[in-house]
């Protein structure tokens, strides 16, 4: 029932695809009086979500690992909106009203696909693409890329006619995907012996696409913070805005037309 349920709402979805409504939806996502751009946020699929510190958090908190998971998963979105806002852009955060958007985001779902691709030259960007330096022959051995920091979870879309259609419906220009969460716990082991001064690490991947699907900026943002911070509100506030500070200065970047 529940595999039939979503075909029902991809399907309805897809259908929206060829006769796009030109109508803003949600309170938070109004249109902006004379804002440059509207962006749209499009939150990472739970289970993209790779955490060292719930165990942590939980013992601290008495929150469940569900419940640690969704609240970051709604925190980076709702750190995202608040320096958009800032920049004067118009958002639409599809964490809003996960009632209202449960349909768009499922079936955006069903129109992606992920690649795992060498983190991109922020300073010099171009959209990064797929190889197979991850395995190459070396003296008759394959030999496998073992710098996984260097990567990335880029998205791709496998539906020119999506981006355009949510572009229709919610009069959105710019779209963020935010395609995986990962925190790293701290290197020394004394974090879980509640000593030491190590830090933990946030990482966010992400993808910016524009309105004709053309992907203006991705890549990775990161941001330390304690190793004995195991509040969730604090770190959401706090360094997961520091996080979206900076995808929204690398978005900035990008649509600023160059001199």
């Amino acid at each position: 029932m529940k595999k039939y349920t979503l075909s029902i709402l991809v399907f309805l979805f897809s259908s929206q695809l060829s006769s796009a409504q030109n109508t803003t939806i949600g309170n938070k996502g109004k249109e902006t009086v004379g804002a440059l751009h509207k962006v749209m946020i499009i939150p990472f699929e739970p289970k993209l979500y790779n955490s060292e510190i719930d165990y942590l958090v939980n013992k601290e908190t008495k929150l469940t690992g569900k419940e640690i998971k969704y609240k970051f998963r709604d925190g980076i979105n709702e750190q995202l909106y608040k320096v958009f806002k800032n920049t004067k852009y118009g958002v639409v955060d599809l964490m809003e009203d996960t009632t209202k958007y449960k349909k768009d985001v499922i079936a955006i779902y069903s129109h992606l696909n992920y690649e795992y691709v060498k983190v991109p030259d922020q300073e010099h960007y171009k959209p990064p693409v797929k190889d197979n330096s991850e395995k190459q022959v070396e003296k008759g051995q394959i030999k496998v890329e073992t710098n996984t920091d260097a990567r990335f979870m880029n998205a791709k879309i496998d539906n020119a006619k999506l981006v355009p259609m949510l572009y229709g419906k919610y009069k959105t220009d710019v779209f963020v995907f935010i395609n995986q969460l990962d925190i790293k716990a701290a290197m020394s082991s004394t974090e879980f012996a509640g000593g030491g001064n190590e830090y933990r690490k946030i990482i966010v991947h992400y993808t910016v696409y524009t309105y004709d699907a053309k992907e203006i900026n991705s890549g990775i943002a990161e941001q330390e913070f304690p190793a004995d911070l195991n509040d969730p509100n604090k770190i959401i506030n706090k360094y997961f805005y520091k996080v979206a500070e900076t995808i929204n200065a690398r978005v900035v970047k990008a649509l600023t037309p160059a001199k």
